[in-house]
């Protein structure tokens, strides 16, 4: 101990020398520490008592952005739909929440009751309204019963005129005083309207498919009667069924020189006129859009042309008077219909596939295509000039044949200009046609300019003669032949192979022009002619060869215009009729004998042996 004593002085003075081993205790790092854990203590003591004390309130909730996801659709849209897109949106009662209950449905009936009561039913009543009962209503096909209730107004219209005629015995005498040996009876159309008063007729027409429509042209009146009427021309659209008054009365500017309804369907009428314009009227149009006259208490719709060509294309359109107009369609005579209603919606779409062929006197023969727009338009078109406000018939220019050039022949120079009176369309070949000219011969030519033989029918005399073709007609019947009658009271029957004619008739009507002729419509071997001396003649080839068979002359109310109807179909009671317009502005209708309007046996048959005999 002595030894460590003594040492420890030296150890002392020597501990900044050399390092000391062992633990080194801070113990004011670790005081200060212990008081740092204290205070977090208590701090977490406080906090702890406090947090049992204070709970917050999380009722309200606040969101600063809401950012559903894209959808597809969206996406599409946002790409690709800003390129010739349009958006369109529908709203719909999305909020309305249906819930199905299952419970008894409950019966109902409905009934009702007049006070005071007009007639014999003064209550009634209907059964359960479900489903059932309003599935069983029937369907209404309105075209369809449009169509028959047309067709049964046409029946019930011409039962009435019977009863008005058979009840005033006013009329008989006077029928019986018209009717002409050759007839059984006779009717009379009612041409003493105020408008028709002091006209004229000047020609007439008979539809070929309509047996029982014909149109009158009637002259400017003589005497002023209304201002708006008494400086046009008036044509008529008669029923002969129904002669107290005609079914439609159209207007036109200009004098009309020739007329023809359309085929299939006698619903369009076309007209040439004077100042060589075509027009066309629209039958089927709503009487509305056309001009109301008040004349003796009574309102008459006159109605215009649907579509004129006067004026409008000035290019392509007449400068001359027209001839003849004919419209051109594909077996005319095999697609026929004999419906009381002229105007049945089925047969009228049918009946727009055709053209018009309208021919002047100099020669210029131009085609049409009859064209139907698809609405019409009642502010009028821009482009058609001649179309009328709310018309959806118009005309469209398709060829024009000029037949002066294929009448230019050697040894004719002398007659100078040829000029063309009539044409004509073979029934079973539309594409050829002849044409009647006043030097005596008769062209026949094609659409498609092809080469005919023969170029030209020529009669039996040698050498040209100042002599016009009034009139051709080719028989309904399909042979190929036709008459021709001319202002020397020569009569020329044709095969349309042979340039001359197989016969030829030249004092059959003493000289006198003939200005009318037409094959029968029942009878293959009769036909019917008019000459300028107000006489009628018949012909039967069957019975004799040489001349008519008989002779009428009409006086001394003179004939101005005839033309032909019939009804072939029918087996038993079929008619032959003649519609004849006089010079006092009357027309009447002959209704011929039964030996000129029932054919015979092998009637046809024996017509071809006859002309083959004489060829």
């Amino acid at each position: 101990m002595d030894r460590e004593r003594a040492s420890r002085p030296d150890a002392n003075n020597s501990s900044s020398r050399a390092p000391v081993c062992g633990i080194f205790m801070d113990f004011a790092t670790a005081s200060h520490r212990q008081r740092s854990r204290t205070q977090a203590f208590k701090q977490k003591t406080r906090s702890t008592k406090l947090l049992r004390l204070i709970d917050l309130d999380f009722s309200y909730t606040l969101s600063l952005l809401d950012l559903p996801p894209v959808n597809e659709y969206d996406m599409y849209i946002r790409n690709f739909g800003k390129k010739n897109t349009k958006q369109a949106y529908v709203q719909y009662n999305e909020d309305h929440v249906e819930r199905d209950v299952q419970t008894e449905e409950i019966e109902t009936r409905e009934a009702w009751t007049q006070h005071p009561g007009e007639g014999t039913a003064v209550s009634g009543g209907s059964g359960s309204t479900d489903s059932s009962d309003a599935a069983a209503v029937p369907k209404v096909d309105t075209p369809r019963l449009s169509s028959f209730l047309r067709a049964a107004c046409q029946v019930i219209a011409v039962l009435l005129e019977e009863d008005r005629v058979a009840a005033e015995p006013s009329w008989s005498p006077r029928m019986q005083d018209n009717t002409l040996p050759f007839s059984d009876r006779s009717s009379q159309l009612n041409t003493s309207l105020p408008f028709l008063q002091n006209r004229k007729v000047s020609c007439l027409h008979a539809s070929q498919v309509q047996r029982q429509t014909v149109v009158s042209v009637h002259g400017v009146a003589e005497k002023a009667f209304a201002p708006v009427l008494d400086d046009k021309y008036v044509l008529c659209v008669w029923d002969i069924w129904q002669p107290s008054g005609p079914q439609k009365v159209l207007i036109c500017e200009s004098k009309v020189t020739c007329c023809c309804f359309s085929p299939f369907k006698a619903f369009l009428l076309f007209a040439g006129t004077m100042h060589g314009s075509v027009v066309v009227w629209d039958l089927r149009e709503d009487s509305r859009i056309h001009q109301y006259v008040k004349l003796s208490d009574c309102f008459w719709t006159f109605r215009t042309s649907t579509f004129s060509t006067d004026g409008v294309l000035t290019s392509v359109n007449h400068r001359s008077p027209l001839q003849a107009i004919e419209p051109i369609s594909a077996s005319v005579y095999k697609k026929q219909s004999f419906v009381l209603s002229p105007f049945s919606t089925q047969e009228e779409m049918s009946g727009l596939s055709f053209h018009i062929a309208s021919l002047d006197q100099s020669g210029v023969l131009n085609m049409w295509v009859v064209v139907e727009l698809p609405k019409a338009d009642v502010a009028g078109s821009i482009s058609d000039l001649g179309l009328i406000p709310g018309g959806r018939i118009k005309l469209v220019h398709s060829a024009v044949i000029q037949l002066s050039d294929s009448l230019s022949h050697k040894g004719y120079e002398f007659w100078g200009t040829t000029q063309t009176l009539n044409i004509k369309f073979l029934p079973s070949d539309p594409n050829h046609f002849i044409v009647g000219t006043d030097i005596g011969l008769i062209s026949h030519g094609t659409r498609q300019d092809l080469r005919v033989s023969p170029k030209l029918f020529k009669p039996q005399q040698h050498g040209m003669r100042p002599v016009k073709v009034n009139v051709i007609d080719f028989s309904p019947f399909g042979e190929p032949t036709f008459l021709a009658g001319c202002s020397d009271g020569s009569i020329r029957l044709y095969q349309l192979t042979s340039e001359y004619p197989l016969m030829q008739w030249n004092n059959s009507t003493g000289g006198r022009a003939v200005t009318s002729l037409q094959w029968s419509l029942t009878r293959p071997a009769v036909f019917l002619v008019q000459d300028d001396a107000s006489c009628v003649y018949v012909w039967d080839l069957l019975k004799s060869d040489l001349g008519p068979v008989a002779k009428q002359p009409v006086s001394p109310d003179r004939l101005v215009a005839m033309t032909v109807m019939g009804e072939p179909e029918k087996t038993s009671g079929s008619f032959l009729a003649l519609v004849l317009a006089r010079a006092s502005g009357g027309v009447d209708i002959q209704f011929l004998k039964q030996e000129w309007a029932t054919p015979v046996g092998n009637e046809q048959r024996k017509l071809h042996l006859l002309l083959q005999e004489a060829m």
